[in-house]
């Protein structure tokens, strides 16, 4: 696991109950965990303070960083995607996204391809995007841009419209690989330390998270029939709220006592196969 995605996870799934703040050094024993080396992880988050997604906060006497403005909606918005938080609605109509002025940095058009992915919206052609809604997101997203926005009506079947601008097929793959690997992590929870378990739910939420950026959020009425990723959801929830007290014991523990000693080789191979 990257140690930038680990930071985001930590932050996303446990900091927010907590003012999104830890102290530095219990973000490097929880990471620990995941086999996150300390000097990625402080690495890391330098990167993530350059880039505004984190701010050095001192509290109670302990140099940590707090989540900023901006990562916290990132953080809140993707929260709700993980756990389906909000049921939205839809109403059989399409955003679309018009950039009638060509963006010449490569760099700039790589971040948004890459945001407007994330936010659900697929190429319909060179410079016209389409999403089953707006996002809440998008205003960040094309910022300091020329965009036409416009909502717009498929006259024809819906489902041939959301198979030829995503790859269902391959997502549907997916869908069925996580199922079966999140089966075989389900025999393991019960007999599992709070250390392990943590390390465990943050593989599963890992794995899950990494959907943000395929799954548009399609509704049911474009999507194939037995759409695998209804039952991948299930199995996800089942796992990760099973998981869910003892991960949360192990990251008090930690906030606790940040500089408690690092567990030892033979703990750290208790680990069930398939976390790194």
């Amino acid at each position: 696991m990257h140690a930038r995605a680990a930071v985001f996870d930590l932050y996303g799934d446990h900091l927010f109950r907590r003012d999104y703040w830890a102290p530095i050094a219990s973000t490097v024993r929880l990471l620990d965990s995941v086999d996150v080396r300390p000097e990625a992880v402080r690495t890391s988050v330098s990167r993530l303070v350059r880039e505004g997604w984190l701010e050095p906060v001192e509290r109670h006497g302990m140099r940590g960083y707090v989540a900023s403005a901006r990562a916290r909606r990132r953080l809140d918005e993707a929260r709700d995607r993980i756990y389906r938080a909000k049921t939205p609605t839809w109403q059989g109509s399409w955003d679309v996204l018009v950039f009638p002025e060509r963006i010449t940095d490569r760099s700039r058009r790589a971040r948004l391809t890459d945001s407007l992915g994330f936010l659900g919206y697929a190429r319909l052609a060179a410079d016209t995007w389409i999403a089953p809604r707006r996002s809440a997101e998008l205003a960040e997203a094309v910022a300091g841009l020329t965009v036409r926005s416009f909502t717009a009506t498929y006259e024809d079947d819906g489902r041939e419209l959301a198979a030829a601008l995503w790859d269902l097929e391959g997502l549907a793959h997916s869908y069925r690989e996580f199922i079966a690997w999140a089966h075989r992590l389900a025999a393991e929870p019960a007999g599992l330390s709070d250390r392990a378990a943590y390390a465990v739910r943050t593989e599963l939420v890992h794995e899950w998270r990494k959907f943000l950026f395929r799954d548009p959020g399609l509704p049911d009425v474009v999507l194939p029939a037995a759409w695998p990723g209804r039952d991948a959801a299930t199995c996800f929830d089942q796992l990760s709220n099973e998981l869910l007290p003892r991960s949360r014991a192990f990251v008090d523990e930690c906030l606790a006592d940040p500089h408690a000693a690092r567990p030892s080789i033979e703990a750290n191979s208790s680990h069930p196969q398939g976390v790194s």
